[in-house]
């Protein structure tokens, strides 16, 4: 038995590579409608762009699903209530929340 989710509305931050990405690509192929939350930025948190998100939806696009990019930061307030918006704005509700974004500054390289 597959697990559906159509017509849920699931909102992904950090959706623009790895596993929030793949949680995108995975709930979308089985019917969800997604908000594809990511900066786009650098991993310092610098040069925010929506063309990490943008990509993603499109891929969802193109194997048949419904998505759209949003690029504020879930950092703030004002940006997490942006993010929700943009769910509500779109598709009118929100059933799915997978808070996947995450960047801790203070890591530091060690090669």
């Amino acid at each position: 038995m597959t697990i559906r989710y159509d017509n849920r509305v699931a909102v992904i931050t950090g959706a623009g590579s790895g596993l929030g990405r793949s949680h995108a690509l995975f709930l979308a192929s089985r019917g969800a409608k997604v908000v594809v939350n990511d900066l786009g930025g650098a991993v310092d948190g610098s040069g925010a762009s929506t063309s990490a998100g943008e990509k993603v939806v499109a891929e969802i696009k193109a194997a048949g699903g419904e998505a759209v990019a949003n690029a504020d930061s879930v950092a703030t307030p004002e940006g997490a209530a942006r993010i929700i918006q943009s769910a509500i704005d779109n598709y009118g509700r929100i059933d799915i929340l997978i808070n996947n974004a995450g960047l801790n500054s203070n890591l530091k390289c060690i090669t």
